[in-house]
């Protein structure tokens, strides 16, 4: 994996007042922190941020060069973007986290997993259901894999990849239950046709109790009923 250059600067004052000042001159508000060394603040440039960082997917190793290679206690320090804050509308960047790290020691990290190929099954009408879009693995600083690819093509309907079945780079082990689905094919889904209800019998109106009943109709060409005299 490449490794990304940012260039940082030494942050005075924390809280919100000094963060919003970095942030209308033009810079994210950061931390360096790690198991060997104090928490500090830092700034970097909020354009070469969106540029090298903000856009890369995973975990990928950052080389810290601190302005002007003064300030040795920041200067070449490796790190990884451990969290970032975004604002809710815009998406731009108010805040980031970066995790010192020891080249010699290996230490867990997500990555992300590419799935690659037409799987038979999706040919045969059925849907590709990732259950997995990344897995936490253990290796190196310097082996993190940028993606993994994860060939889907032999996966009939009810097929699935299970996490043991994955190949992993060289140096790069898997964490978590290796029994666990990674992605299966489902079966396709039908639609059921709506059924028409019968017609119902017309509803008999019912008379009122003790109410006379109503005269036959006439018979075609008949002279219509006489009135009773009174």
């Amino acid at each position: 994996m490449e490794t990304v250059e940012v260039t940082i600067e030494r942050r005075s004052g924390q809280g919100k007042g000094p963060s919003r000042r970095s942030r209308v001159a033009g810079r994210v508000p950061a931390i360096l922190y790690g198991p060997k060394r104090t928490t500090t603040s830092i700034t970097v440039s909020a354009e070469e941020f969106e540029r090298k960082i903000a856009h890369l997917e995973g975990s990928h190793l950052i080389r810290l060069l601190h302005a002007g290679g003064s300030d040795p206690d920041l200067h070449e320090r490796m790190v990884l973007v451990r969290e970032m804050q975004l604002h809710p509308v815009s998406g731009a960047v108010l805040h980031a986290d970066f995790y010192e790290v020891d080249l010699t020691e290996r230490l867990e990290v997500s990555v992300p997993l590419h799935f690659i190929g037409k799987p038979a099954g999706v040919v045969n009408g059925g849907i590709l259901q990732p259950i997995l879009r990344e897995v936490h693995v253990e290796c190196l600083p310097t082996e993190i894999p940028e993606f993994i690819e994860v060939d889907v093509s032999a996966l009939d309907i009810h097929d699935a990849i299970h996490l043991s079945e994955i190949t992993l780079p060289e140096g790069v082990t898997p964490i978590g239950d290796q029994a666990q689905t990674v992605v299966t094919v489902l079966p396709p889904t039908i639609e059921e046709k709506p059924v028409e209800a019968a017609p119902e019998a017309a509803a008999a109106v019912p008379t009122a109790e003790g109410a006379a009943p109503a005269a036959p109709a006439p018979e075609a060409g008949g002279a219509p009923p006489k009135k009773a005299e009174g």
